[in-house]
């Protein structure tokens, strides 16, 4: 899907590691979210409450997901899933666009 209908989109922007990585928030109308963002090159440690899907839409990116001592990489049209309450790592080599569903 390469875009959206009927969304709301939250206007102040979601920052963190000093800017490096930015995203938006979209929410639709069974309530369900979605964020937009961009990663500029750099290694990043997340943590997550809800369950994920993260999709890389342009770009380049290795992840070791909670339990794994394995760095695996994604790249435009990848995707992977991370459980709830827990971390991931990641390692962008090149500027990532990517797209965050939250899963209930």
């Amino acid at each position: 899907m390469s875009e959206f209908h009927n969304v709301r989109v939250t206007k102040k922007a979601n920052v963190y590691f000093d800017g490096k990585v930015t995203s938006r928030t979209i929410t639709f109308a069974d309530g369900s979210r979605k964020t937009l963002g961009i990663m500029v090159p750099g290694d990043y440690r997340f943590n997550t409450d809800a369950a994920e899907v993260m999709e890389i839409i342009a770009g380049s990116l290795q992840v070791q997901l909670p339990g794994s001592e394995l760095w695996q990489t994604f790249e435009d049209g990848s995707s992977f899933e991370v459980p709830a309450k827990s971390a991931f790592s990641l390692k962008v080599s090149r500027l990532t666009d990517y797209c965050c569903s939250y899963l209930k």
